[in-house]
């Protein structure tokens, strides 16, 4: 079964940020679907969700392309993360979910992700609040949360729901004008950490 992530948005005062839905909230505001209760591990708490998936432009470590399936028409950026000394961490090549309808769906849609690949969730402004959730999420994912001059804020690991868990009570909250998504403990692997900072271009 295929499991979706949501990308909620909860903050009372913020406008036009809605990443997946977690509680049935207002899918229609920013069009996010990150962790929220409503489908992907990356949706707002307005009713929009976000799931990961494989597809695309790059061919992943594993042979794999991404984007592929649903997200094969997704634009794409590679995002590169630089320590505080500047050094590169790691890259992966992120479909861009920019819309409403595509932040929403988030990963919900992809049965996994390459190593190499990912999903950067964009909001037109930063938001104070935001939370993301593992709604039929079929595996798990790193979720982190920037800031608008893309320095990283939090980073949740987020494992894939249990057999008889729909995901919808993983919450990870967080703030910030973009969220990344990425294999599981993929930060861990490379070394990342809060404060490191993201490069791409949109």
């Amino acid at each position: 079964m295929r499991r979706r992530r949501l990308l909620g948005l909860t903050a009372a005062g913020t406008l036009g940020a809605a990443a997946g839905c977690l509680s049935g909230g207002d899918a229609a505001d920013d069009g996010d679907a990150a962790a929220d209760s409503d489908g992907a591990s990356g949706g707002d708490a307005d009713g929009e969700s976000e799931s990961t998936g494989d597809g695309g432009s790059g061919d992943g470590e594993d042979g794999s392309a991404w984007p592929t399936g649903t997200y094969a028409d997704y634009e794409t950026t590679t995002v590169t993360v630089e320590g505080t000394d500047g050094a590169e961490h790691g890259s992966v090549t992120a479909a861009l979910a920019d819309t409403r309808d595509k932040r929403f769906l988030g990963l919900s849609d992809a049965e996994s992700l390459p190593e190499d690949g990912g999903m950067l969730f964009v909001y037109d402004a930063p938001k104070d609040s935001l939370t993301y959730v593992m709604r039929e999420m079929d595996f798990g994912i790193d979720i982190v949360y920037v800031d608008g001059d893309r320095k990283i804020v939090a980073i949740h690991n987020a494992p894939e729901p249990g057999p008889n868990e729909d995901g919808e009570e993983q919450r990870y909250p967080g703030s910030g004008q973009y969220v990344l998504e990425v294999p599981y403990e993929w930060t861990d692997r490379h070394g990342v950490s809060v404060g490191d900072s993201l490069a791409f271009d949109l």
